[in-house]
């Protein structure tokens, strides 16, 4: 049984990346399009623009094209979409690098992608040269004025008079690393079309104009920001605030300056939004959503959030394979729980892990989809490619979910993440929703640990709210009056903060190893 979008099909252009969407840019000129947060730093559309082409016409000019890769170490800066469009332009490549990656973890992507140029920041460039030393890459600029170190901007040119001509279906134009379903990371092959796609199906679905301004503090190089806010944002027409790392006050604070229209965030900042004292400090008012995606949001948070703030708290669901977005929540179609219904021009399954039957309405399977926003495959790695991606297109995402009845997505939990405590299946997501409700609780994870007996046994790790003192017995208590006997957690660890990567995921495997 294949799920078809309850949104009308869009045209997606047979265009190359930049020219799509910085096509408003002449028009908008001296409209600010990306604005440093902390500092107040202006880039507008016409200063992106122009900066791109001359980027592009430096980089070609040192023969830098298809078939070349360019390496981006840095924080959500205004510059960072200079160096993005200026590389797509050339028809190269781009891999965008976590900034708070390990020099070993930086090579590894290095080595792996052969990047030839490493563009950072000051902060990053000791970590750089580490990583650098006996790769590919044979030159290193930053972003800031370093002493010693040549700035990104003496890579400019002659500005590049128009695209270097690509095949949108084929040529890579970002190179992001993903684990995908499995703990391996991998490199992204997406190309131009897989962009301009995702990009189409999200401005339709989300209505998302001109007049809006956006914050940023999502990370760029992770396909969450790098699409939904500064590919989108840019394509159509809004302003967007960056911030180069998450800080609450300063989180509201851009809110109140700037009046931001829309707030993509992730559910760690939705836990912060309903509970947080700060939050009341500040003025929010212009804000007309709260987009939340990257990990499992509970009707309940996204409902608390939503009455405090006075707009919609919605959910969307996708991952690095995809571009990212898979399904959405348009405005007006909030339905507490759900991921939202499938992006337009995009097909969705609901299979059986074990025997890939297709299953029907509100059964529970593996989310699978098909859609031209699907990855090309993983860069080098067919075994990786093969079983993420079946040959029809249809991509097994190793999440659990249904749809119901009016095409909404549900996400139950991740098929690797089931917690297994006497051969029942104990999905982390719903005890982690549940935990939430509990009044003395800020945050909490699930996951499950070894145990001689029952193979596995669930494990609580909660974050008390201020001036609460967590008693493990009565959390236990409070979830086992609200589940099944196989499902109740055998043990809390109270903790100061819930591990979770740049992108809001929770990293388990932390969790797991501290018992």
């Amino acid at each position: 049984m294949v799920f078809t979008s309850p949104l009308p099909p869009v045209e997606i252009p047979d265009v190359a990346l930049t020219g799509y969407v910085l096509a408003h840019a002449a028009r908008l000129g001296d409209k600010p399009a990306l604005i440093d947060g902390p500092s107040g730093r202006t880039l507008t559309y016409a200063g992106l623009a122009g900066a791109a082409h001359a980027l592009a016409g430096g980089l070609a000019s040192r023969g830098f094209g298809k078939g070349d890769v360019l390496a981006l170490l840095a924080p959500n800066v205004p510059e960072y979409a200079i160096v993005f469009h200026g590389v797509a332009l050339t028809g190269g490549t781009i891999t965008t690098i976590n900034p708070t990656y390990t020099a070993e973890e930086v090579r590894k992507q290095l080595d792996d992608s052969k990047a030839t140029i490493l563009i950072t920041i000051g902060m990053f460039l000791e970590t750089a040269r580490t990583a650098a030393e006996g790769s590919t890459v044979t030159s290193i600029y930053t972003l800031d004025p370093v002493d010693g170190v040549e700035q990104a901007t003496a890579l400019f040119g002659s500005p590049l008079a128009e695209q270097v001509p690509v095949d949108p279906a084929q040529d890579v134009v970002v190179l992001p690393y993903s684990s995908g379903t499995t703990g391996i990371s991998k490199g992204v092959m997406l190309t131009h079309r897989n962009l301009v796609a995702n990009v189409v199906q999200v401005l339709e679905a989300a209505d998302i104009r001109e007049d809006e301004t956006f914050i940023a503090f999502l990370p760029f190089f992770h396909i969450y920001g790098m699409q939904v806010l500064m590919n989108t944002g840019l394509r159509a027409g809004a302003t967007i605030v960056t911030m180069p790392r998450f800080d609450l006050e300063q989180f509201l604070s851009i809110h109140q300056e700037y009046g931001i229209t829309r707030s993509f965030v992730a559910p760690p900042i939705v836990v912060a939004l309903a509970k947080h004292p700060m939050v009341d400090q500040y003025d929010l008012s212009k804000l007309k959503q709260v987009f939340s995606g990257a990990a499992p949001l509970s009707a309940e948070l996204a409902l608390e959030a939503g009455a405090r703030i006075g707009c919609e708290v919605v959910q969307g669901y996708g991952m690095t394979e995809m571009s990212p977005v898979s399904h959405l929540t348009p405005p007006g179609q909030f339905k507490p729980g759900s991921v939202g219904v499938t992006a337009p021009s995009t097909e969705t399954r609901i299979v059986d892990p074990v025997t890939q039957k297709d299953l029907g309405v509100g059964e529970d399977g593996e989310v699978v989809v098909r859609g031209p926003q699907v990855m090309i495959g993983y860069l080098g790695n067919k075994a990786a490619t093969d079983a993420m991606l079946d040959p029809d297109g249809w991509l097994h995402t190793g999440d659990i979910g249904h749809i119901d009845e009016d095409g909404h997505l549900f996400i139950v939990d991740r098929l690797k993440e089931l917690i297994k405590y006497k051969g029942f299946q104990v999905p982390p997501a719903e005890l982690e929703a549940l935990l939430l409700t509990h009044p003395g609780i800020a945050d909490a994870a699930v996951v499950g640990i070894p145990d001689e007996e029952a193979g596995e046994i669930p494990v609580a790790h909660v974050v008390p709210r201020p001036g609460v003192e967590l008693d493990p017995d009565e959390v236990m208590a409070f979830v086992a009056g609200h589940v099944a006997h196989y499902k109740q957690v055998r043990k809390v660890v109270v903790t100061d903060a819930i591990p979770k990567s740049a992108s809001g995921k929770i990293l388990r495997r932390m969790l797991r190893d501290a018992g």
